[in-house]
C-alpha cells in the first residue's frame, strides 16, 4: 500500500462493518489488528461497546445487486439495509465518540451512463435508476444531514466496478470464459469504463479515514484508467496466460440481440459508457492509485 495507507495504521481503532465481503475482507487484511469487526445483522444488538475508543468507522455493509429479487418491496428492502441501518449505525457512532465514518456508496448514485468523453463528476446531479443506486443516495443524504446535526466527519466514495481476488458476478463470468478460450463478440465495443481495482480502493478507503481535507467530502474512485470492455478482454488474456479470441459484430446488432434474449441491461454495459473522474480526489487528497489494472487482474486470476 501506499505511504499515506501505511501512515493511518498509527490511528485510533478502525471498525468495519461488512467485514468478511469482498471489500471488508481486503480492508481488515491491510490494517491488521487494529481493525475491528462490526456486524450489522441483527438490529437489536447494542452497537456501542463495539465502537467504544475507535476513531474511525468505514461503513460497508449492505444490501447489493441481488439477481433473483424475491423481496415483495425491493425498494423497501434497500431501504430498510442501506439507509435505515446506516443511520442507526452513524448516530450511534456519533455518541461513542467516533470522529468519522467513511461510507462506501456507489457509481450508480449518479446513473448507468456517462456521456461520450464526458466522464461523471462529484457536482452531477444524482440520477439512480435502481433501487440499489435509490437507497445508496438516500443513504449519503441522510448521513450528510446526521453530520450536520452531531458533528460526525462523514466521507462518501462512490465506487465503480470494483474488481480484485474473490471477485464475482458479472466480472468474474467474463473472467471464466476467456479462461475457457470462448470466442466473445466484443471486438468492435469501442467504449470507455471505469474500474478499480480492489488494492487501489483499499488504499483510498483508508487514506479517507485519516486526511484532514476529506472531512464531509464526496469522491469518485477509480484506477485512473478509463478502458473499452474490448481492451479489458486483452488484459484479462494476458494475465490468464491465453489468446485474446474476440471477434467483432456490430454494437447495434449487440443492442438487438440484447433486447430479444432478455439481457439488454448486460449489453448495455458491456457496450456502453461509464467513466468517472478522480479528480478531485487528486486535488483535495494528493491521491494516486499505486496500482495499475494487471496488478488487480493478476490477483483475480489466482483466486479463479
Amino acid at each position: 500500500m501506499s505511504a499515506a495507507s501505511d501512515a493511518a495504521r498509527t490511528a485510533a481503532p478502525l471498525v468495519v462493518t461488512g467485514a468478511s465481503g469482498f471489500v471488508g475482507r481486503a480492508l481488515m487484511a491491510h490494517w491488521g489488528p487494529v481493525a475491528r469487526a462490526l456486524s450489522l445483522r441483527d438490529p437489536t444488538v447494542d452497537w456501542s461497546q463495539a465502537l467504544t475508543g475507535a476513531r474511525t468507522v468505514v461503513h460497508l455493509a449492505a444490501r447489493v445487486h441481488v439477481m433473483h429479487e424475491r423481496a415483495a418491496d425491493p425498494l423497501a428492502a434497500f431501504r430498510q439495509a442501506n439507509v435505515h441501518a446506516s443511520v442507526r449505525l452513524a448516530r450511534c457512532a456519533a455518541q461513542a465518540g467516533v470522529r468519522r465514518l467513511v461510507f462506501l456508496s456507489s457509481v450508480k448514485v449518479l446513473g448507468e451512463r456517462s456521456a461520450p468523453g464526458r466522464p461523471l463528476t462529484e457536482a452531477d446531479t444524482p440520477a439512480p435508476e435502481d433501487a440499489y443506486g435509490q437507497s445508496k443516495w438516500e443513504a449519503e443524504q441522510a448521513l450528510a444531514a446526521l453530520a450536520r446535526e452531531t458533528g460526525l466527519e462523514v466521507v462518501i466514495v462512490r465506487a465503480p466496478l470494483v474488481y480484485g481476488p474473490g471477485v464475482k458476478a458479472n466480472f468474474a463470468a467474463l473472467l471464466r470464459a476467456v479462461r475457457a478460450g470462448w470466442p466473445l463478440p466484443l471486438g468492435a465495443v469501442d467504449n470507455r469504463r471505469s474500474l478499480v481495482g480492489l488494492d487501489n480502493l483499499v488504499d483510498f478507503l483508508t487514506l479517507c479515514c485519516h486526511h484532514q481535507a476529506a472531512a464531509n467530502q464526496t469522491f469518485l474512485v477509480s484506477d485512473g484508467r478509463d478502458i473499452s470492455t474490448a481492451q479489458l478482454l486483452v488484459h484479462m488474456a494476458q494475465a490468464l496466460g491465453r489468446p485474446s479470441r474476440t471477434f467483432s459484430v456490430p454494437v447495434p446488432v449487440l443492442h438487438l440481440a440484447g433486447r430479444v434474449l432478455g439481457r439488454r441491461a448486460a449489453v448495455d454495459r458491456l457496450c456502453g459508457n461509464l467513466q468517472v473522474d478522480i479528480s478531485q480526489a487528486k486535488k483535495l487528497l494528493a491521491w494516486t492509485p499505486p496500482f495499475g489494472i494487471n496488478v488487480g487482474l493478476q490477483q483475480a486470476v489466482s483466486a479463479l
